[in-house]
């Protein structure tokens, strides 16, 4: 009996039931689980997002890029070997000419120039129609494909006038744009237009004082006979940091200087030459030469600005900072600074 109690299994007690704080704890526990990998899968998620967008956000700047400087370079060599065609042969015609009537050559070299204009006569025709067909569409290139997206503080979105920029030819024209004075050749020096309207058209306004420097001109409207001011006329603004504006006045000056040459071109054309027209155009030669040499000053201008236009479109599209793909910090910095815009910005230089 002894040995029956001493084998027999002990009751083993009851399990005791979790009481309330037991409960919430063990809650609890599960709970800072969840909200753990819950935290981990939301940021993972935040940053895996945000430089997936980055990337593709920069592969898209980067495309647009290629494409700016691409379009931007073409449109450069376009205009600059087109009127370096019409301009060189223009020099080429005008000194075949002076080098015909100069009677202390030899015979054989005279005819060897009245020869070489007549064979360059065609090409220059043709030349300076397809040039007269195509300025106009020229001046808007340069506007579209240089100057925006070479403008720094440029917003594509903002709304604007459409008549902003009223400058054309037949202003130049109508304002007698006289390609010769000083003050009227390009200048990269001194004051820069500040994109605003000037006027009252009057004499302090229109005629520069001697070494003033300004980066633009203010043309104003003069009537005929005395050349006195017109105040009637609003002034229109040259600016030499649009290559648009160089492309209109390169055209318009290209004109001017082919009428000019009227007496080489009706002898280049195998047309006789009146004395009358001959002595006159032996007056006129130095002035035609400095000229055909502003013209030239106008061309490398163009070029001068063009080059610098395409450097300000590479620091548009330069890549940016560290700073600028860290979450938040990217946020923080746009708050006072462009810096990090998604098309990186460069100090305006002319601001």
């Amino acid at each position: 009996m002894q040995q029956d109690l001493q084998t027999a299994p002990r009751a083993q007690p009851a399990p005791k039931t979790p009481g309330m704080w037991q409960r919430i704890q063990s809650w609890d526990s599960r709970l800072s689980v969840t909200k753990g990998l819950t935290i981990v899968t939301l940021l993972t998620g935040f940053f895996g997002g945000y430089f997936q967008y980055l990337n593709s956000y920069e592969e898209k700047v980067g495309e647009q890029a290629k494409a700016d400087m691409a379009t931007a370079t073409k449109t450069f060599i376009e205009i600059s070997n087109a009127f370096a065609e019409v301009q060189m042969q223009q020099e080429i015609m005008l000194g075949d000419f002076a080098g015909a009537l100069n009677d202390r050559l030899d015979a054989g070299i005279r005819k060897m120039d009245t020869k070489a204009a007549n064979d360059l006569f065609p090409n220059y025709i043709k030349a300076r129609t397809a040039l007269r067909q195509n300025s106009a569409v020229f001046a808007r290139e340069a506007e579209i494909y240089v100057d925006w997206p070479s403008d720094l503080t440029r917003d594509p979105a903002a709304p604007r006038a459409l008549n902003q920029d009223p400058l054309t030819e037949a202003l130049l024209d109508a304002y007698e744009f006289d390609c010769d004075a000083k003050a009227n050749l390009p200048s990269f020096e001194g004051t820069f237009f500040d994109g605003q309207k000037h006027g009252p058209a009057n004499e302090p306004l229109c005629t520069p004082a001697p070494g003033e420097k300004k980066t633009y001109v203010d043309l104003c409207a003069r009537t005929g006979g005395n050349g006195a001011i017109d105040p009637g006329k609003d002034v229109i603004n040259i600016n030499w940091w649009s290559a648009k504006h160089h492309v209109l006045t390169l055209h318009y000056c290209f004109e001017t200087m082919h009428a000019k040459l009227r007496t080489a071109r009706i002898w280049a054309s195998q047309n006789e030459v009146s004395e009358e027209a001959r002595q006159d155009f032996l007056r006129q030669k130095d002035h035609l030469r400095r000229s055909l040499e502003h013209q030239g000053d106008r061309l490398n201008a163009f070029m001068t600005l063009t080059m610098s236009q395409l450097e300000r479109i590479r620091v548009r599209y330069r890549p940016s900072g560290f700073f600028c793909h860290v979450p938040l910090v990217r946020d923080a910095i746009g708050v006072f600074s462009n810096q990090c815009l998604p098309i990186r910005t460069a100090v305006n230089e002319r601001g």
